[in-house]
């Protein structure tokens, strides 16, 4: 997918047969330059938002395993506890209690998920910090 910048790639500049460059020259290295960067940035702002979605998709992935786990176990134990319940109190307020219960511990665990996708930064922050050194780099080679 993502292929990491060499430092091959980058081109040394080459100098005037005279020994200074032609402004023209200086522009057209100065062109292929930033282009060489742009697109290093923008292969570190795929790799690194790849990383991301990635984790946010785990994060996803334990959400809807809580939520069935949650769902799954429960419903077992829901008929029990009913049951069990029922024979000190009438059926509807066993089931009543007993939902109350469950939906408890699946707000529980759905509050969980959401917490950690809060917490998660989309943002491709390495890319934007190499972004602001290559702008103060800029700034003092103009």
């Amino acid at each position: 997918m993502a292929r990491s910048i060499d430092n091959d790639t980058v081109r040394e500049p080459r100098p005037a047969s005279d020994g200074e460059a032609s402004l023209g020259e200086l522009f057209g290295e100065l062109s292929r330059e930033m282009t060489d960067l742009v697109r290093g940035e923008v292969e570190l702002a795929k790799t690194e938002m790849g990383r991301k979605a990635s984790s946010v998709g785990k994060d996803f992935g334990f959400l809807a395993a809580g939520i069935a786990v949650a769902y799954a176990g429960f419903l077992a134990l829901v008929a029990t506890i009913i049951i069990a319940l029922a024979y000190a109190m009438p059926w509807w307020l066993a089931a009543l209690i007993v939902g109350v219960v469950v939906a408890a511990v699946g707000g529980f665990l759905v509050y969980q998920g959401l917490q950690n996708l809060k917490h998660t930064s989309l943002a491709p922050t390495q890319t934007l910090e190499t972004l602001k050194e290559d702008a103060e780099w800029t700034k003092e080679a103009i």
